[in-house]
Parts: structure tokens; sequence; C-alpha cells
């Protein structure tokens, strides 16, 4: 199997711990492959809008941006990882993120995507571990990802891992593994099941993207949902 992990943070803290700590169970049986933010994403969305209107090959930062899409799409299983910074995601993710906006269901969703689990890690001095996973899951459902674990831990009281007490590093070893092999359980060689909530979005954004490719059949989104054969009979789940 394939697995693609999405570090949000070039630094290797408590996250990265937790992170290597889920990945223990598929060491030796999955390939995989890695991305540290900004490293492998060093520019800004501008906003300019290009990869909707234009295509993704019209984005400034299309080099970076097609490597990772390619990974993502090649990967059974997804990993994203935030420390979470003022009770968010940090930017360096949500840069990337914004870069897939044309991934988003009303635009152009890929149907990989549909078939794929996904899991979350972020941790946080105190409170702001789940609403920084709520950042990154956000944008995993409107990508058509219906099956996605979430890890959050609360350190209270240090950020350095060695420095945290025994019961709380036995608490988040805990807590991961168990994540872990849960994932690692999975029949990979299976899509995940497409829950009712993505199911909905997709028939309004169906709707949507047929009305406007009646209107203008060369628009970029209708014609590719027409060429995907959704605005007839047939679905990516």
């Amino acid at each position: 199997m394939k697995i693609t992990v999405i570090n949000a943070t070039e630094k290797r803290g408590v996250t990265y711990r937790l992170k290597e700590m889920f990945l223990a169970e598929f060491k030796n049986k999955a390939n995989i492959t890695e991305y540290y933010l900004p490293k492998d994403c060093p520019n800004f969305c501008v906003g300019c809008t290009n990869c909707i209107l234009k295509g993704e090959k019209a984005c400034k930062d299309a080099e970076y941006i097609e490597r990772i899409d390619r990974s993502l799409l090649e990967a059974d299983l997804i990993v994203m990882t935030s420390p979470a910074y003022v009770f968010h995601a940090t930017g360096a993710i949500k840069n990337l993120l914004d870069h897939f906006a044309y991934r988003w269901l009303p635009h152009r969703p890929a149907p990989e995507m549909f078939g794929k689990r996904a899991v979350i890690i972020t941790q946080c001095l105190g409170a702001g571990a789940k609403s920084a996973a709520k950042d990154i899951k956000h944008s995993l459902s409107w990508w058509g990802i219906s099956k996605i674990g979430i890890f959050t831990g609360a350190l209270m009281g240090n950020i350095i891992w060695d420095k945290l007490s025994q019961k709380k590093q036995t608490e988040l070893t805990k807590k991961i593994e168990k994540l872990s092999r849960e994932f690692s359980r999975i029949d990979y060689t299976k899509p995940a099941h497409t829950n009712l909530i993505t199911k909905l979005k997709f028939s309004f954004c169906r709707k949507m993207q047929k009305s406007l490719h009646k209107a203008d059949p060369e628009y970029l989104d209708g014609k590719y949902w027409a060429e995907q054969g959704w605005l007839d009979k047939k679905r990516p789940y």
C-alpha cells in the first residue's frame, strides 16, 4: 500500500513524534512518501483563481502542487499532521489547502478521492487541537473523502515530549497507537464507504454543474463533470 504524509511544519517536535508512532504499524508494509511544509510548497496561494478558471496547470506554483496532487491520488491512506497555532492549523498547511481549491466538490473533485481514507493528527498546549483538526477535515471532506480518523492531543504542561510527565506520555501513546491499529487493520484493496453527507454534497454540486454546463459547454468545471459522466448516471462512488 501507499501512504502520503503532509507535515504542516518542518519542526520535529511532539506532532512529528506522534506521527511516527502512528506510522510504526505501517513501516514494514507500506511505501510512505512525506512532504514537509513550507519547504515542499513554499509559495503563497494569491487567490488568482487560475486553477479553477483556466486549469491547475495555470497555477504559478504548479511545479509543487502537481507533485503533491499526484502523490495524494496514488495514496491508499493520506495522513495530515499539524500542531495548533492560535487555535488553528499552521499557515503553511492552510496555504497548501488553498492551492487545492480546484479539487473541491463544487469544482473538479478527483474520482479517486471518494474511496480514500485519511488521518489527521493534531496537538497543542491546552485547547486548540480540535479546531486545528477541523481546519484540515473541512478540506478533506470537500475533496470527497468520507473516512477520516482524527487524533487530538492536549499536552497540558510542556511542548517538549521528553519534559512531559510519564502519565501524559503514556496517555498520548496509547491513544495514537489505538488509532494506528484501527487503520492498519483496514483492507485497503477495497474503497472506503462514501457517506450520505458526501453524496448529498455531490448531488447539489451535480445540479449546479449541470446548469452551468448547459449555459456554457466550454466552462471548465462543467465540462470536467460531463467528461467524468457525472452529469448522467455515473458516480465516483
